[in-house]
């Protein structure tokens, strides 16, 4: 808020007077609107790997296309629930991440803690979750050569369980500059960058459990 203003209307000098002593006005820390959040660097890092996954994908759907009975009946012994499950677990780090940035940008720092530990949760229930369907899926035979589809399972969903845990480690460090650095030009800066990467992480989940869970199968 500026003198001589009240949101976007504009007041005469007499109802605003900056010499007239009295407590000042409420401010917040709100992001500049015409401010791109995080850094240009973590964009491009962005673009690039979601680019690299794109090219992943567009090289499945071509081997699916020219073999779908052997990607469908290896599909079939995919854990289709927990891979919901899953999805639906980052879903919710996503919507908490969401809190915990508006809480870091409103100067909540307490709060955004408080719940960037239900995001860390929710990273270790994902990593568990896929430990059980690696597990299973070794057990009952199905390993990284056993054909294309396998190939495709256990390297994009190793690449990504890489990215969720990188983005633990980014959530943790987070919650470390909320307790010692709640500077605007700081910790802010940084709670954008791990919040800009971990919905990268959870889009090419979504895109994962669409293509690999429901799209060979169906």
């Amino acid at each position: 808020m500026t003198a001589g203003s009240f949101g976007a209307i504009e007041l005469p000098g007499f109802v605003w007077d900056e010499d007239v002593p009295g407590p000042a006005p409420e401010t917040r820390k709100e992001p500049d609107n015409g401010d791109t959040p995080g850094e240009l660097g973590l964009w491009v890092f962005i673009l690039g790997d979601m680019t690299l996954f794109g090219l992943f994908f567009a090289v499945f759907l071509w081997e699916n296309r020219h073999d779908r009975l052997a990607f469908a009946e290896s599909a079939a012994h995919l854990h289709r629930s927990i891979g919901a499950v899953n999805t639906l677990v980052l879903l919710l780090s996503s919507y908490l991440v969401v809190i915990a940035l508006h809480a870091h940008r409103q100067g909540a720092a307490s709060k955004a803690r408080t719940v960037l530990v239900g995001v860390l949760g929710c990273a270790m229930v994902f990593a568990a979750l896929k430990g059980v369907e690696y597990s299973t899926a070794i057990t009952s035979g199905h390993v990284v050569t056993s054909n294309m589809f396998w190939t495709f399972y256990f390297v994009s969903t190793g690449i990504h369980l890489l990215h969720v845990l990188i983005g633990a480690v980014l959530v943790m460090l987070w919650r470390e500059k909320c307790r010692y650095d709640r500077s605007a030009t700081g910790s802010l800066r940084f709670s954008e960058i791990a919040a800009v990467y971990w919905h990268m992480v959870d889009l090419l989940w979504v895109v994962i459990f669409t293509l690999l869970y429901v799209g060979c199968f169906a």
